[in-house]
C-alpha cells in the first residue's frame, strides 16, 4: 500500500502503481470527469501516470493554469493528427498551448486558407467523437530521430538532435493511427476536447529565425463547453475593435510608411500630443521625487558597449555604423541609456554624502527588432522610454527601490492601467551562462538581496528564469494587451556589476572606496506602447486631461461662428484643447461626427447660446448634460484636468 497525500492534506491509501485516474475516479464523478491532468510530487503529469511510492497528488481541472495548459495542448494534437489525415505530406514541426489556447506550426504545399481551416475543425470534430486515448511511451534518442526521419518528420527530427547527446529518453503520445514527438501532460483521450476553434493561420519562421523556412501557424482555442468557448469568441470581437493596430490607425494616432522601414511608425499629431502629455507629467512628477534631467547622445562608439558588455551580449539588437576591420570608428545608435547616464556620475568625484543619486531622461533608443516580432506601437525598432538609473549606498537601496516601485503604481493607478499588471522577479539562467556578465556568486547576491527587497514589500510575484538583464535580476511589471498577450511595460533592476566595470565609485564615511548599488528603472515605460495600451484600454476614449482634443465648439450656422470661435479663444487661452467646426454641415451630422472622433465635450452655440452667453454642454457617452454658464463650464473642467479623473 501507498500513502497519497491530497489537497488539504487528506491522506489515502491504495495499492501500488494506482493511476492519478484512479484517485481521481475515487474522489468523485464531479471531479474524474472535470480532471484535465496531475501533478505528482509538484511534477505535472499524465492522469494516466502510476503513483508508484507515498507521494503528493494534485489533480489538476481546467481552472487551473496547468489544467488549461493540458487541455489545450492536447487540442493542439487533435489538430495535428486532423492535417495529417487530410494532408499526409505535411511535415509537422511544434504546437504548443499559450495563453489563450493553442497553435500548431506546419510545413505544407497546402495554403491554409479559411476554406481549409474549417475542413480540418470538422475533421478535429471527428477525431473528438472517436475519444482516442492518448498513451504515452518512450524510445532512445538513436531510435527516435530514426522513427522522424523515416516519416519525414525533419523538425521533429532536429529537436530530438538537441536531447541526443543527454542520454535522455524521447517521450511520445499515440491516439489512434498518430503520434507526436511531445513531453506532455495530456487529457486522457481526444473525447473530452468538447469545445473548440480555429480562429487563424499566419506566417511563422521556424524557431523563429528569419533564415529559416516560413512555414503557417494555425492558432485555435479550446473551453470544456460551448458556451465558455461563445464567450471567448464574443470577448475576441470586442477586442478586434479595440486593438490599437485598426483604431489608432482609424482615428490618427499613428501611421506607417513601407518607404520608411518596419517597426517605425510615424506618430500622427494626436498621437503625439498624448505622448507630449504624458511626457510632461512624467518628467514634472520625477522632478518632484528629487530626479535630475539629463539629456544624453543618441550614439556612441563601439568602446562605450565593449565596457558596458552590450557588445558581447546585444550586438545583434543594435544598429551598428561602419565596419571594425576598416580601422575606422565604429559607432552604434543606443539600445539603452544606462551607460550613457554613468558618465554624468563620472563626470566628477563622489562622496556618500551624494548618494542616492538619481539620473532621469526620455531617452530615444533603437533596437534591431525581428521583423516577425514587431506589432504596431507595442513593439518597435525605436522608441522613447521614461528611463532613469539611481546611484545609492548599499543601506539605502531597499528604501529606493521601493520609491521606484511606487512611482511606477503611482503612474499606472493615474493612467487606469494598474488593475491589469501582474509582477514577475526576472532572474538568470545558470545553465546559460553565455548569456550573462559576473560569476554565479555575484548573480546569487544579487538576485538574494533582490528577493529579500520584494519578499519585505509584500508584493506577489511570479519567478522568470533566463528574463534577466545580462548584468542583473529585475522586477518586470507586466501588462497585457487587448488580446491577451503579456508584454513588460515598467522595469526596475538591481544592478551590482556595472559600476565596477565603470570605475564608478564613492569615498564612503569611512573614508574607502567603495561601488554603489545602480537601480536601472522607468517610471512609465515605452511611451509608443503606453500610448497603444492606452488607446485599447479606452477604445480611443481619452480621459479629458489626455485628450488631443478635449472641446468641440459646433456653431449650428454660419451666423453663429463668430461667437463660437470667441469661446474657442477663451477656453483656448485657459489652456484647453479647443477646434471649431465651421463646416457647412448639419448640426446632427457634426455631432456624429465628433462622437467618432471621441472628444470629450461638445459645445453647441445657437441663437439661445448667443443670446444668454451659455454653452449647450454635450459630454462623451452622455449626450445632453444642460445649458452652462462659460464660468461653470471652466469650473467643472478645471477640477477633471487637475483630478485626472478617469470615466
Amino acid at each position: 500500500m501507498i500513502k497519497v497525500t491530497l489537497r488539504g492534506g487528506v491522506v489515502k491509501e491504495y495499492d501500488a502503481g494506482v493511476t492519478a485516474t484512479d484517485v481521481a475516479r475515487d474522489l468523485g464523478a464531479g471531479l474524474f470527469k472535470a480532471a484535465c491532468a496531475c501533478k505528482i510530487d509538484g511534477a505535472a503529469c499524465d492522469l494516466r501516470a502510476p503513483l508508484n511510492g507515498d507521494c503528493t497528488l494534485e489533480i489538476l481541472t481546467f481552472d487551473s493554469d496547468e489544467g488549461k495548459h493540458a487541455f489545450r495542448h492536447t487540442a493542439s494534437h487533435v489538430l495535428a493528427q486532423a492535417v495529417k489525415r487530410l494532408y499526409p505530406e505535411t511535415k509537422l514541426a511544434i504546437g504548443p498551448a499559450i495563453d489563450n489556447g493553442f497553435y500548431y506550426d506546419f510545413d505544407s504545399d497546402v495554403p491554409f486558407t479559411p476554406e481549409v481551416l474549417q475542413k480540418i475543425e470538422d475533421e478535429m470534430k471527428k477525431i473528438v467523437k472517436e475519444s482516442l486515448p492518448l498513451e504515452r511511451y518512450e524510445l532512445d534518442a538513436d531510435e527516435a530521430i530514426a522513427k522522424a526521419e523515416n516519416e519525414g518528420e525533419i523538425y521533429k527530427a532536429e529537436l530530438i538532435r538537441e536531447h541526443a547527446g543527454k542520454g535522455e529518453k524521447i517521450s511520445f503520445f499515440k491516439q489512434g493511427d498518430f503520434d507526436d514527438l511531445c513531453a506532455g501532460p495530456h487529457l486522457p483521450d481526444t473525447g473530452r476536447v468538447k469545445a473548440f476553434k480555429l480562429t487563424s493561420c499566419t506566417g511563422a519562421y521556424w524557431r523563429g529565425d528569419s533564415n529559416k523556412k516560413m512555414l503557417q501557424r494555425i492558432y485555435g482555442t479550446a473551453f470544456t463547453k460551448k458556451d465558455e468557448l461563445d464567450a471567448y469568441l464574443a470577448a475576441v470581437e470586442e477586442a478586434k475593435k479595440r486593438d490599437h493596430n485598426k483604431l489608432g490607425r482609424d482615428l490618427e494616432y499613428f501611421t506607417t510608411s513601407e518607404l520608411i522601414g518596419q517597426g517605425l511608425p510615424v506618430i500622427l499629431p494626436k498621437g503625439a500630443r498624448v505622448i507630449q502629455l504624458l511626457q510632461r507629467f512624467v518628467e514634472d512628477e520625477e522632478q518632484r521625487r528629487g530626479w535630475q534631467l539629463t539629456k544624453t547622445p543618441y550614439m556612441a562608439k563601439s568602446d562605450l558597449y565593449k565596457l558596458s558588455g552590450h557588445w558581447d551580449h546585444y550586438k545583434d539588437g543594435m544598429f551598428v555604423m561602419g565596419d571594425e576591420e576598416s580601422g575606422k570608428e565604429v559607432f552604434a545608435l543606443r539600445p539603452m541609456t544606462c551607460p550613457f547616464q554613468y558618465q554624468a556620475y563620472l563626470n566628477r568625484s563622489r562622496s556618500y554624502r551624494d548618494l542616492p543619486l538619481r539620473y532621469n531622461e526620455t531617452s530615444t533608443l533603437f533596437r534591431n527588432e525581428a521583423s516577425g516580432e514587431m506589432h504596431g506601437l507595442i513593439r518597435v525598432r525605436q522608441f522613447t522610454i521614461s528611463e532613469g538609473h539611481l546611484m545609492c549606498t548599499p543601506a539605502q537601496l531597499e528604501k529606493e527601490f521601493n520609491d521606484c516601485l511606487e512611482l511606477a503604481i503611482f503612474m499606472l493607478k493615474t493612467l487606469g492601467l494598474y488593475e491589469d499588471v501582474s509582477y514577475r522577479f526576472s532572474q538568470w539562467d545558470p545553465n546559460d551562462r553565455e548569456k550573462y556578465i559576473g560569476d554565479a556568486e555575484q548573480w546569487n547576491d544579487a538576485q538574494e538581496t533582490m528577493g529579500k527587497i520584494l519578499d519585505h514589500l509584500g508584493l506577489d510575484y511570479k519567478v522568470g528564469v533566463g528574463e534577466a538583464a545580462f548584468y542583473g535580476p529585475k522586477l518586470d511589471i507586466q501588462i497585457r494587451n487587448v488580446h491577451g498577450k503579456e508584454d513588460t511595460l515598467i522595469t526596475i533592476q538591481v544592478d551590482q556589476l556595472l559600476a565596477e566595470k565603470f570605475g564608478m565609485e564613492y569615498v564612503d564615511a569611512d573614508g574607502v572606496k567603495k561601488n554603489p548599488y545602480i537601480i536601472h528603472r522607468t517610471s512609465i515605460g515605452c511611451y509608443e506602447r503606453t500610448l497603444a495600451l492606452l488607446i485599447e484600454k479606452y477604445a480611443g476614449a481619452f480621459p479629458l486631461w489626455l485628450a488631443p482634443e478635449q472641446i468641440r465648439l459646433l456653431p449650428i450656422s454660419d451666423r453663429h461662428h463668430d461667437c463660437a470661435n470667441d469661446a474657442a479663444a477663451k477656453l483656448e487661452a485657459l489652456g484647453f484643447r479647443v477646434t471649431c467646426d465651421e463646416r457647412s454641415e448639419k448640426i446632427g451630422y457634426k455631432i456624429r461626427e465628433a462622437q467618432l472622433e471621441k472628444i470629450p465635450y461638445m459645445l453647441l452655440v445657437g441663437d439661445k447660446e448667443m443670446e444668454g452667453g451659455s454653452y449647450s454642454v454635450r459630454r462623451r457617452g452622455e449626450g445632453d448634460i444642460g445649458a452652462m454658464i462659460h464660468e461653470d463650464f471652466v469650473a467643472m473642467l478645471l477640477k477633471e484636468n487637475a483630478e485626472k479623473v478617469i470615466f
